[in-house]
């Protein structure tokens, strides 16, 4: 069964579990690892990795002794997918809308308004 784009979201909410999953673009990541640059437990730590896991984000293995953490890029496409339906729209011009509104602060006031 594939997580729901609110499971996936949710997991995005938080900047640690981000920053794991900016840490594993790089590559493959014993726990400990992930773990290392954080100030907090290694049993927080995994309750983030088990968040990131439910959400499809990461997968994780037992190679011997250790637990090896993945990222799963293809579980953000859908996410991704629902986001660029919003591109759709024309991007504010902050210059233009500027000049806009100093044209009309600038034109005399129209009593008849």
């Amino acid at each position: 069964m594939r997580p729901s784009l609110d499971t996936v979201f949710a997991a995005l909410a938080d900047p640690t579990r981000r920053a794991i999953l900016s840490m594993l673009l790089e590559d493959d990541m014993a726990v400990t690892d992930v773990a290392d640059p954080f100030d907090m437990s290694l049993a927080a730590i995994s309750k983030h990795l088990g968040i990131l896991a439910a959400a499809g984000l990461i997968s994780q293995e037992k190679r011997g002794r250790v637990k090896w953490c993945k990222l799963e890029p293809d579980a953000l496409r859908e996410a991704s997918v629902w986001m660029q339906g919003f591109g759709q729209f024309e991007p504010v011009h902050l210059d233009a809308f500027e000049r806009f509104l100093a044209q009309e602060l600038d034109a005399p006031a129209d009593p008849a308004a």
